[in-house]
């Protein structure tokens, strides 16, 4: 959005209703727009905007389409010379299969409504569905989340119903709980045991393993548990997959990425998350949740140590405002939907910036006591980013951390661009 712009007139210009971009992209303030705030057009295909020193050659190079098909579709002379900000129309392209995965967090007893409408809404998107998370106990049982009707609600989308187990102990992930399950030989089994019978009385199709924090030392019997877990598994027609710490090289230090080994979970999954997040976190400074080009980092060292038809992209479907000055230890910043950060720059009459090199919108405002604030968050343009990421290295999907957080843009972006895949499984 530019000074100005208003839906009508957008509208005009794209040749499609105000009424369809406000319904389509939920837009949180359509009399009250901000600059910089992004919109996507609901149409099939898209518009392209000229820059100086375009030509239909140059752009058709860049859509994979040829110079000729362009000036027919949109009714210019083959050699014309193209005005700056003339809109061209590019019809759609063939989609590329992609799986998408989002975990789902219930608290408390029971699955809220917000998450039980959370998961209807995403599941025509959806591959997997996560329920986050079967908690190991030291004695090799399983501490269940509610699931209320989540599993009638990924059936009726053909959506793969995900069991999510981890090494958290009293909120935290516990590396002496990891170690008694991946070394103790009884407990072991019996920790596989039961994931068994439970994957079964659910009705869950893929097992997935996010254990962090573990000892440096137990990333041997980690990768010994993963391949015993397989085994188990695979007779039962099962996938298997784990969540990976956002790693850049093998050697890297710190408790969290020492156990993960990448070149051993791509030999043995199915596939795995790369945990490409919280760069920007609640109790850390004020930066952007998923910067792409840390992103990048990750993924280029993970290529070097599996298939790329093995990676999903972990990806945030939410932001954090920040208040200002960060003092470590001090207050923890606030989690933000899209929805709700575009709405509060709008209600402080601030715009919406963009940094390039993170490919992340942001801004700063003042609260009505006089405190700043610093929001970083995702629009259609990070998200985007990823995508072009996904498609470019051709990597198998992408897994979002976690829903029940509004962003409709992204799933108007996942349904054009990408076929999502569905699994099917003998009954």
């Amino acid at each position: 959005m530019k000074q100005g712009d208003t839906i009508e007139q957008i509208a005009l210009r794209y040749r499609t209703t105000p009424e369809a971009i406000i319904q389509t992209n939920e837009v949180p303030n359509p009399d009250k727009l901000v600059v910089g705030q992004t919109i996507v057009i609901p149409i099939a295909g898209q518009f392209y905007e000229v820059q100086r020193g375009d030509s239909l050659t140059t752009i058709g190079r860049r859509f994979n389409i040829s110079a000729a098909e362009l000036a027919q579709i949109n009714r210019i002379q083959l050699h014309a010379i193209l005005p700056i900000n003339f809109l061209l129309y590019i019809p759609a392209r063939p989609k590329r299969k992609a799986e998408v995965n989002a975990y789902l967090e219930p608290r408390g007893t029971s699955v809220s409504q917000n998450l039980q409408q959370a998961a209807r809404e995403a599941s025509p998107y959806l591959t997997y569905l996560g329920a986050f998370s079967f908690q190991a106990k030291r004695d090799g049982t399983l501490k269940e989340p509610p699931l209320n009707n989540l599993k009638q609600i990924a059936d009726r989308r053909n959506v793969t119903f995900m069991m999510i187990v981890t090494n958290l102990e009293n909120d935290g992930f516990s590396d002496e709980l990891g170690r008694i399950l991946l070394t103790d030989t009884a407990i072991k089994r019996k920790f596989l045991d039961n994931i068994v019978a439970t994957a079964k009385k659910y009705g869950f199709r893929d097992i997935h393993f996010d254990f962090e924090y573990l000892r440096p030392q137990d990333k041997e019997a980690y990768n010994r548990f993963l391949r015993e877990a397989r085994t188990r598994f695979k007779r039962e027609g099962w996938f298997i997959s784990s969540a990976l710490a956002p790693k850049t090289s093998a050697g890297q230090k710190g408790k969290w990425y020492e156990a993960h080994d990448y070149k051993a979970h791509g030999e043995i999954v199915d596939f795995v998350v790369l945990m490409t997040y919280e760069w920007g976190y609640s109790g850390g400074p004020a930066q952007a949740v998923s910067p792409i080009n840390q992103v990048r980092k990750v993924v280029d060292y993970a290529l070097t140590e599996m298939p790329s038809s093995k990676i999903m992209l972990g990806q945030n479907l939410y932001g954090y405002d920040w208040t200002l000055p960060y003092v470590p230890g001090g207050p923890f910043a606030k989690a933000v939907s899209p929805q709700q950060a575009i709405l509060r720059a709008s209600e402080n009459d601030v715009p919406i910036q963009y940094d390039d090199t993170a490919q992340a919108p942001f801004y700063t405002y003042t609260d009505d006591n006089g405190k700043k604030h610093e929001v970083w968050f995702e629009d259609a343009r990070s998200i985007q980013a990823k995508f072009d990421l996904i498609k470019s290295l051709n990597l198998r999907g992408i897994s979002y951390w976690k829903l029940g957080l509004s962003f409709p843009q992204n799933w108007l972006l996942i349904s054009d661009q990408f076929q999502v895949e569905k699994k099917t499984f003998p009954s």
